[in-house]
Order: C-alpha cells, then sequence, then structure tokens
C-alpha cells in the first residue's frame, strides 16, 4: 500500500470495508437460512413452537462456537508464522 497516494489507500480501504460486509452478511444469511432450514418445520402456526426455538438457538450457538474456534486457531496460526518469520507476503 505504500506506492498508492493517500486518496487511493482511502479508496482502497473503503472497497475493502465493503468487501468485508458483504462477505459478513452472506455468511449470516447462510447461518439463518441453515438454521431455518434445519429446526422450522410446522407452518401452521405464525409463531416458533418452543421445540423450534429451542433448535433455532442450538443451531446459532454452535455455529459461534466453532467461528470462535477457528477464528482462535486463526489466529495461533498467524502467530506461529509470524515467529518464524513465514509469514506469506513478509
Amino acid at each position: 500500500m505504500d506506492a498508492l497516494n493517500q486518496n487511493e489507500q482511502r479508496e482502497l480501504q473503503t472497497r475493502m470495508e465493503k468487501k468485508q460486509i458483504k462477505e459478513f452478511m452472506t455468511m449470516y444469511s447462510k447461518l439463518v437460512q441453515n438454521c431455518f432450514d434445519a429446526c422450522v418445520n410446522d407452518f401452521t402456526s405464525k409463531s416458533l413452537h418452543t421445540r423450534e426455538e429451542n433448535c433455532v438457538m442450538r443451531c446459532m450457538d454452535k455455529h459461534q462456537k466453532a467461528s470462535e474456534r477457528v477464528s482462535l486457531r486463526f489466529q495461533e496460526q498467524n502467530a506461529a508464522l509470524m515467529q518464524s518469520g513465514q509469514l506469506p507476503g513478509r
């Protein structure tokens, strides 16, 4: 990014932020769809039944914990690569 002028750096940063938001929203939408498909199967009522609501909560919790674990492992791997000097692009 050193080769870019200040305006180009701002533009690149803005594009990266928009891409991250789009990726997050896509991931979130897929998660909601997966949990809905797995848990909600009775459409005779406007509201969720207790069983469905509990299933959705467990599903969301499971995915959140998995995401946190993946993030932690990624951070550990990144730190190990930085310590060994093997981080790509450096």
